[in-house]
């Protein structure tokens, strides 16, 4: 069944898309864009209507490089009852599109009613949170998956092929909120786990956004000369990041 594309932008409002890069052979369509830069900048739009009423509604994103123009649109699918039902705990499929409104990466995690905690993760395959990243759509090109860990967020990022590339681990204190003003930094590590190549940090949004909402603020950094699929196999650690630790309602 095709997706009816989401509104990107408010009506009056123009924004400055990042020009459109000429193909590269071997390179998935879309993912273009990617070779030419080492930051994105993961902004969530903010859901007047879940604000107001506490209804969790489908999370939207804005992707931008470090100028402020915009790479790409992420939308979230998920069914209704499993976003009340399951809230961060639910299964969800991320859309990602082109200024084409052209469908460029797919992120989807399935829902495990036992996984989130890290003690478990290690145990049992239905204790730890994995999301898959396809691009173009149908063909896998990574994985991120939650690790064991006794206590720090703890994250393997995996090609297709499930061969590790990069480990991440978050602080052993996760929270965010109007009161809480710094940074959480998830850094990036090589399967060595000393190498540091980059990171995702959850960024302070402000206090009104932090004490009304759950839209997050992200940012993530990594060799400009990275792979573009490992590049978008990270933004889908953001996502899995995102939805694992900053979709709680107690967190407002």
């Amino acid at each position: 069944m095709q997706m009816q594309q989401p509104v990107t932008a408010q009506p009056g409002v123009v924004q400055q898309w990042m020009p459109t890069p000429a193909a590269i052979p071997g390179c998935p369509p879309g993912l273009e864009y990617l070779t030419q830069i080492d930051q994105l900048l993961v902004h969530q739009q903010v859901e007047l209507f879940e604000a107001f009423t506490g209804v969790e509604m489908n999370n939207k994103y804005k992707i931008k490089n470090s100028l402020g123009q915009q790479v790409y649109f992420a939308y979230e699918e998920t069914d209704f009852c499993m976003r009340i039902m399951c809230g961060n705990q639910r299964e969800f499929t991320i859309h990602v599109t082109d200024n084409n409104q052209q469908e460029v990466m797919r992120i989807h995690r399935d829902f495990k009613c036992c996984a989130g905690c890290c003690w478990c993760a290690g145990c049992c395959d239905c204790c730890a949170f994995e999301v898959t990243v396809e691009a173009p759509v149908g063909q896998q090109i990574g994985i991120v998956r939650q690790l064991g860990s006794k206590w720090k967020p703890h994250f393997s990022v995996m090609n297709g092929q499930r061969d590790e590339i990069f480990k991440i681990w978050g602080p052993c204190c996760v929270w965010a909120g109007p009161c809480c003003t710094c940074d959480v930094d998830f850094n990036i590590f090589g399967t060595d786990g000393v190498t540091n190549v980059g990171a995702v940090t959850r960024q302070y949004a402000g206090f009104v956004q932090e004490c009304f909402t759950k839209a997050s603020n992200f940012s993530m950094t990594f060799p400009q000369d990275l792979d573009v699929k490992v590049k978008a196999t990270l933004f889908g650690a953001a996502m899995l990041i995102d939805f694992m630790y900053f979709e709680h309602s107690d967190n407002q």
